[in-house]
């Protein structure tokens, strides 16, 4: 990791929480289904081989072509029974997550909107369960809270069906559900997994007027990439990308105009909680975008992860998503980027990354100190930095 003596340096982040629910940690492992596409890469230690979890969307090395960033834990099997008392659910609940990043999430918030690729057909009663469990107010078409529209903005005439991106989008939502349950959500699907496709939906969902638009997706970096800048562009909206889930640099979080969100692994309990950087997180120097003025002292070019928050999946979120076998537990730096969204939403000044930069006292130091390249300024500790 590169150090900068101007950037954050005091120690390990520890930050106050009350009432952490059950972390995973279980063993007896049954395979998860993937979905469309998946490839399960449990036990491995190359490049993409994610131990005790398993990648619900297969790494492409197309250029312009994303994969999802969400992990599923497969050391702790889909629990399918909806009567389950939510104390027993495994995985990070929402109060750990408000606890552990001191989220002022009794705000009323704004509007976040999660940009994807392809259909998720039960993607608003899978939410709906997962709200009901956790006691959060209800999210429906029928009280205006959420919204599903297709790539050129319309409901209905949504793009196929795909199980893996499927389980990425009930991830998600389930995110800022957790992290804001007052704010209203709009699902924006992509026609497909091209860059192209996803940026013409991220342009969807800010024509809306949203507070920040979450993209849990990343594609190998490849020349040209900058013109694909256009769609993440969006002055007075904050925007959020998953860093990815290989320790490499990637697009869309090498684009200056997001906030590139890394991982990290998050455990402990009430009012003790310990980051440290997820060995697995996309990260590095970008081969192609230049350094923006308010990056600096880190790379010759864009550094591609501002921040961080959890993403290992054996420290993963409690999620729930009926045609994966329900209650699951989830990682990836998928989680980052709609939590980081919805701090945005809950701060009311979606300024963009260089805001947070210019307030990095905000922000709880993720060890090593300083600024480093998997985990960024570190994680929030509240919403001053957005």
């Amino acid at each position: 990791m590169t150090n900068s003596p101007n950037l954050l340096s005091d120690g390990t982040a520890t930050t106050a929480g009350n009432g952490a629910t059950g972390l995973p940690g279980g063993n007896g492992a049954t395979g998860l289904p993937g979905g469309n596409g998946a490839t399960g890469l449990p036990g491995g230690n190359g490049a993409t081989g994610l131990p005790g979890a398993l990648l619900a969307c297969s790494p492409v090395a197309i250029s312009g072509q994303a994969s999802c960033t969400i992990a599923v834990n497969i050391n702790i099997p889909p629990l399918s029974d909806l009567g389950t008392p939510s104390s027993l659910l495994p995985g990070l609940h929402p109060g750990d997550l408000q606890n552990a990043y001191n989220l002022p999430s009794a705000r009323s918030g704004g509007t976040v909107a999660i940009v994807d690729a392809y259909d998720d057909p039960l993607a608003e009663t899978d939410l709906a369960i997962y709200r009901t469990a956790y006691g959060l107010p209800g999210c429906r078409t029928s009280n205006g809270c959420f919204r599903k529209l297709n790539q050129q903005g319309a409901a209905g005439s949504y793009p196929p069906a795909n199980g893996a991106w499927g389980e990425e989008i009930s991830l998600d939502l389930d995110v800022v559900s957790a992290a804001c349950p007052k704010c209203s959500i709009v699902l924006v699907e992509a026609n497909s997994a091209q860059i192209e496709d996803l940026g013409a939906a991220v342009d969807t969902a800010a024509s809306l007027g949203v507070s920040a638009i979450s993209n849990s997706y990343y594609a190998a970096e490849w020349s040209g990439e900058n013109t694909e800048d256009v769609h993440y562009r969006h002055p007075g909206t904050a925007i959020t990308a998953s860093s990815g889930d290989q320790a490499a640099p990637f697009y869309p979080a090498a684009s200056q105009y997001v906030t590139a969100v890394g991982g990290t692994t998050l455990s402990g309990s009430d009012g003790a909680w310990h980051e440290s950087p997820w060995a697995y997180g996309g990260q590095g120097c970008s081969a192609y975008i230049a350094r923006p003025s308010w990056q600096k002292n880190i790379c010759k070019s864009r550094a591609t992860v501002d921040m961080a928050a959890v993403a290992d999946p054996q420290t993963g979120v409690s999620m729930y998503d009926s045609l994966a076998g329900g209650w699951l537990v989830a990682g990836g730096t998928s989680i980052g980027a709609p939590l980081i969204a919805s701090a945005y939403a809950l701060s009311g000044n979606p300024a963009g990354p260089a805001y947070s930069y210019a307030h990095r006292d905000q922000f709880n130091d993720v060890s090593p100190s300083g600024f480093d390249l998997a985990t960024g300024l570190g994680s929030p500790n509240g919403v001053g930095g957005f």
